[in-house]
């Protein structure tokens, strides 16, 4: 059921408007009087955009004590330092903030059989998937599970959020390796931007046949930036069914989704170094503009934040190790790999990650060294003088000019959109629209 739902493309929701649709939700979903505790699952600091500091905060407001929990949707991210809780979630008690273990506080509710996998991946692939969530979300005793989410496009689901937010964002070491592998052997192109995939279908599954004893509202969010770079909440819909996700998606579609007339030849990327510290992460500006990105172009990324690699350190050494290649060669390197056989996360990123030998990735770092970009497979650029190159201060997304006169097209956030050609990749418009 859709409990709230206010959204258009040219709208802007204040943190007023969202506190009270959320509010007058719960009312109806789960009003105060008959909710006991609550807990809630937002994202974390990597969704900084998303609001969902100030639907928590709305949440605690709400309910006061009975909101005894929240727990960042980390998946294989890094936990939440505690200034970063304080700037993504102001005056909340910090006592309050669970870390998910994604390797151990497990509890697996059911079993995605390897049939089904095989059916929806076309047969190649054809393993079990363990629809695994933190332990806490079953034994916790909770009267409402409130996920919180940004709904944005996406490299491995095609677009984030809904269930994702709880089966991989809450999900365990198996179920994430997995589902990132479907999606990287699915292929990226046939999945950012479409609100369907495989992976998509997986967590319905997971959903429908196991996880209907859990009382999950999802409060959805979509954001998108204006000409002039600043963000606006576009959607807010709040619902406990399919229906929720699916009309975030399709306002995403209209709202983050970017096509262009002609392929580009030079593309400069901007990571804040709030959000983004590692390629893990960082990779968005592969994932979001490749399918812009003209075959022998460039993509040049200025990740000032920049220090590793992976967000976990066992995963930090396999990228590392074996470093971003063409899919057809990682997929050799997890035959022969145990290692990689053993963490398909890692092997998918590094899917993810090449360009397919179709156009070259510079990466200007804040802190790694030449030798470390170079060791996995990018080239190494000096972050001062791309700064000086390309000076992106004020900068609009679209195209510019750098201080030789080439032209370069620019993105302030790959977080917060995905980029393509119309001819190719716009949607077909159904016959009744």
């Amino acid at each position: 059921m859709l409990f709230y739902e206010k959204s258009g493309t040219d709208i802007s929701l204040s943190d007023s408007d969202l506190k009270q649709g959320l509010i007058k939700a719960l009312e109806e979903a789960s009003p105060k009087n008959n909710t006991e505790k609550v807990l809630v699952i937002p994202p974390d600091i990597t969704r900084l955009h998303s609001k969902a500091g100030e639907l928590t905060l709305a949440a605690r407001d709400y309910y006061g004590k009975k909101l005894t929990d929240i727990m960042p949707a980390l998946g294989t991210h890094s936990p939440m330092s505690e200034e970063e809780i304080e700037e993504m979630f102001p005056r909340i008690d910090q006592s309050l903030f669970r870390v998910h273990k994604w390797r151990t506080d497990l509890h697996t509710l059911g079993i995605v059989p390897a049939d089904y996998i095989k059916r929806i991946s076309g047969g190649a692939l054809d393993f079990n998937w363990p629809a695994q969530v933190n332990r806490l979300l079953v034994e916790g005793d909770f009267d409402l599970i409130l996920s919180i989410g940004q709904v944005v496009p996406h490299e491995v689901i095609g677009f984030a959020n809904h269930n994702k937010n709880i089966f991989v964002g809450t999900g365990g070491s198996e179920a994430i390796h997995k589902s990132h592998f479907l999606g990287a052997v699915y292929g990226m192109e046939r999945i950012m931007g479409h609100s369907e995939s495989p992976v998509r279908k997986v967590l319905n599954y997971a959903s429908e046949h196991f996880a209907k004893s859990l009382p999950i509202l999802y409060a959805l969010t979509v954001v998108s930036p204006d000409e002039t770079g600043k963000l606006h909440v576009r959607g807010l819909f709040v619902g406990d069914s399919y229906e929720c996700f699916d009309k975030a998606a399709a306002l995403s579609q209209k709202v983050n989704l970017t096509y262009l007339e002609k392929s580009l030849k030079r593309v400069v990327v901007y990571l804040d170094p709030k959000e983004f510290k590692s390629t893990w992460l960082g990779n968005k500006s592969i994932y979001r503009t490749r399918m812009a990105i003209a075959d022998g172009g460039e993509l040049i990324v200025i990740a000032p934040g920049l220090k590793q690699f992976g967000e976990d350190k066992e995963i930090d050494a396999l990228i590392r190790k074996y470093g971003y290649s063409r899919t057809c060669e990682t997929l050799e390197k997890v035959k022969k790999s145990d290692d990689l056989k053993n963490n398909l996360a890692a092997a998918a990123h590094l899917i993810h990650g090449s360009s397919e030998g179709r156009f070259t990735i510079t990466y200007a770092p804040g802190f790694l060294t030449d030798k470390e970009i170079e060791s996995v497979g990018y080239d190494y650029a000096d972050l001062k003088e791309i700064m000086d190159l390309f000076r992106i201060d004020h900068k609009k997304n679209g195209f510019h000019r750098d201080k030789n006169g080439e032209e370069f097209y620019f993105i302030q956030n790959p977080a917060l959109g995905l980029w393509g050609l119309r001819q190719t990749q716009e949607p077909k418009k159904k016959n009744n629209e």
